[in-house]
């Protein structure tokens, strides 16, 4: 069977480097289902992506679409014929609607009745006459700002300029707006030239002759051998933090990689300070000796060749010079100035105009740690420390460095703190407060800063919750859920137990104290626990969980992570026994029966025994209830699952429905006890046994 070659490229405006990689994985796997959806089968499809274009090249692609063949049934033959064995008006109508005639239905029975039947063949179109849908993938695709341009309602990540449309050698025509696709791309922004395309594989060899590496690997790989290069000829130690990395692949079409360098009496700088100079906001790569020590020196990469080189290296190390220059001015500057000072500014810094200021928040919050501090078993001297820190955790918020580098928040925090001579502890919990800053970002070290980082976020996110401000749907601009995604980590690494309902309610109560928040109420804040349970979720999926399990655990109705993550590997664990099947069972049969009783307390009265089984299980649940609170989850278990012969042994010489509404009761209080301390694993009742 005859294959071709497809290219589909997007020509546009420079996109933000953020966002290339992103689409050209979209783009793909919107080819992928067009394709499919079309009945075009293919090969392999082959990405390129720079800042300027989006382009796919199809290959193995068949010639035609494949053949489809449908049957449809109408109806019964009692409808489709009258007495006489003509065709009624329904089968007419059938045949009709499916693009033929009465001649062309069949017949066949279907559980005994007989119905008539149309089959429909539908011959695959050319693959030629296909592909100008593609516009449909064009149109469809998203991103995370758009913007539109001229006098068009249309919408896209940047404006659109041209397309290329190839099939092997054949100009595969559509429009987008007013622009033709044709087989003309465009080279270099300054090197290159527009490019006639004889064939679809011409693609990537083409725009090599005119400056641009299209294949997003092989720029990224050319990058990486240029750099190397480089730490080599002098003896550096290059770090390629990934995500930088990444920018700049997707920031160049033709990468050339160099080295500038810089005063050494800027290294008096912190190295927070000239790191975040060079790579965050130049987009440089930092160089160290081997000893890991900064060096006045560093390497970035043009978008462009080798000519005039030194020229674009004085450029940068003049921009560098200017940014340091700042960096020593603020840092000087800040120094003159207490953290009182600063504590003190905060007051008139605004947290949320619906909630206080910064400095209020900071009130708050001491409590909040001191509360779940010792909540958390932490020494008197660790205590202490987590005081001071929150008491002054924002200060670095007005200091002039976090004004002109925001991304140093914290950092200089735990810096300044350092230098006016606050202990190391407080340093940083200071700097700690703010982790983790991204899903799967690092947790804090200390115990301290665990505690003021939980501390922080449980104020952000109450006071919003309270503020009425809570996330819907994708919309979260307070970061809300990475925030309380962010405490479950935390306490899952911790091993911390967290019972958010008694919490919460201790935190309001303790606003309510010193009329801090007065606005937030308890009944304001009630979807915080499901909330928090879906953030629960979120974790169970990073660990590939059973579904079922994690539905079980997080019912819990003390809404406390950690025993959520207990009952869940205790769960997982036993899964994997034979017993496991038995015991959840028997657990599920009494949860199902004592849903029955009286919502009462489950008081059992053993002179309304009539059988010795019932006795022996009295017996035992009363042994459990002395022991479950000094039982671990995984111990409590296997308690429960010595009960299960003894359960088994109960139903089959009990009715539990006992006629005597006295018996019956009390038979259903006796399941209800168990239920009740089986319910300490969540709700087993969906739990998947085999």
């Amino acid at each position: 069977m005859t294959t071709h070659n497809y290219l589909l490229e997007i020509g546009l405006e420079d996109m933000p480097a953020h966002v290339v990689t992103p689409s050209i994985h979209q783009l793909r796997d919107r080819m992928a289902a067009f394709l499919k959806d079309n009945r075009l089968a293919f090969a392999d499809i082959h990405e390129y992506a720079t800042p300027r274009r989006l382009a796919l090249l199809v290959s193995g692609l068949a010639d035609k679409q494949t053949d489809e063949s449908t049957e449809n049934r109408g109806p019964a033959m009692k409808i489709a014929q009258d007495k006489d064995g003509q065709w009624t008006k329904a089968a007419q109508g059938f045949a009709r609607g499916q693009g033929g005639s009465v001649d062309d239905l069949e017949v066949r029975d279907v559980k005994g009745t007989p119905y008539v039947f149309y089959q429909k063949n539908i011959s695959g179109q050319p693959a030629a006459q296909v592909l100008p849908k593609v516009t449909e993938i064009i149109e469809a695709m998203t991103f995370p700002t758009r913007m539109h341009w001229n006098s068009y309602d249309f919408e896209y990540i940047r404006p659109l300029h041209w397309f290329v449309s190839l099939l092997d050698d054949t100009v595969i025509p559509f429009k987008v707006l007013d622009i033709e696709a044709g087989r003309t791309t465009q080279g270099h922004r300054f090197l290159g030239e527009p490019v006639a395309l004889k064939n679809a594989t011409d693609y990537e060899t083409a725009l090599a002759k005119q400056f641009v590496i299209a294949d997003e690997d092989k720029r990224g790989a050319l990058i990486k051998d240029q750099v190397t290069q480089i730490a080599n000829d002098h003896g550096w130690r290059i770090v390629m933090n990934r995500d930088l990395f990444e920018e700049v692949t997707n920031l160049v079409e033709y990468p050339t990689a160099f080295a500038g360098k810089f005063d050494k009496k800027y290294l008096e700088l912190p190295d927070a300070v000239l790191i975040t100079s060079m790579r965050d906001n130049q987009r440089y790569f930092y160089v160290t000796d081997h000893n890991g020590e900064l060096l006045p020196d560093f390497v970035a990469v043009r978008n462009g060749n080798t000519d005039h080189l030194e020229n674009v290296i004085k450029g940068n190390e003049k921009v560098l010079v200017a940014r340091l220059e700042d960096a020593v001015f603020f840092y000087e500057e800040d120094q003159q100035h207490t953290i009182a000072d600063y504590v003190e500014k905060l007051k008139t810094v605004m947290f949320h105009d619906k909630i206080g200021t910064m400095y209020e928040k900071m009130q708050r919050v001491a409590g909040i740690a001191h509360y779940l501090g010792e909540r958390f078993e932490l020494s008197d001297e660790e205590l202490t420390d987590l005081d001071r820190a929150a008491h002054i955790y924002k200060f670095d918020l007005v200091t002039s460095m976090v004004g002109e580098f925001p991304e140093l928040q914290g950092t200089m925090g735990e810096i300044y703190a350092q230098l006016q001579g606050e202990k190391p502890a407080v340093a940083q919990a200071i700097r700690e407060h703010y982790m983790p800053t991204s899903a799967d970002g690092k947790l804090p070290e200390s115990k301290i800063g665990s505690v003021l980082a939980i501390a922080d976020k449980m104020d952000t996110i109450m006071t919003f919750f309270g503020a009425g401000m809570v996330p819907s749907g994708s919309n979260d601009p307070y970061a809300l859920r990475r925030q309380a995604y962010g405490i479950i980590r935390i306490l899952q690494e911790h091993r911390w137990h967290f019972p958010l309902l008694r919490i919460q309610a201790a935190i309001v109560s303790q606003f309510q104290k010193k009329n801090q928040v007065p606005q937030l109420k308890l009944d304001k804040i009630k979807g915080l626990n499901d909330f928090f349970v879906d953030r629960v979720k979120q974790f169970f999926s990073t660990k590939d969980a059973r579904h079922d399990i994690v539905d079980a655990v997080t019912e819990n109705q003390e809404v406390d992570p950690e025993d959520m993550f207990a009952a869940a590997q205790v769960l997982t664990h036993e899964a994997k026994k034979d017993t496991f099947k038995g015991t959840i069972e028997a657990l599920t049969r009494v949860s199902h029966l004592a849903r029955k009783a009286k919502d009462e307390e489950p008081v059992v009265d053993p002179a309304l025994f009539q059988n010795p089984s019932e006795q022996k299980l009295y017996d035992a649940v009363e042994k459990l209830k002395v022991d479950v609170p000094n039982l671990s989850i995984g111990d409590l278990y296997q308690r429960l699952q010595e009960l299960r012969p003894i359960i088994d042994a109960y139903f089959d010489e009990n009715m539990v429905m006992d006629k005597d509404p006295k018996i019956q009761n009390n038979r259903l209080q006796q399941l209800r006890q168990i239920r009740e301390i089986a319910k300490l694993f969540g709700n087993l009742d969906g739990l998947i046994v085999k």
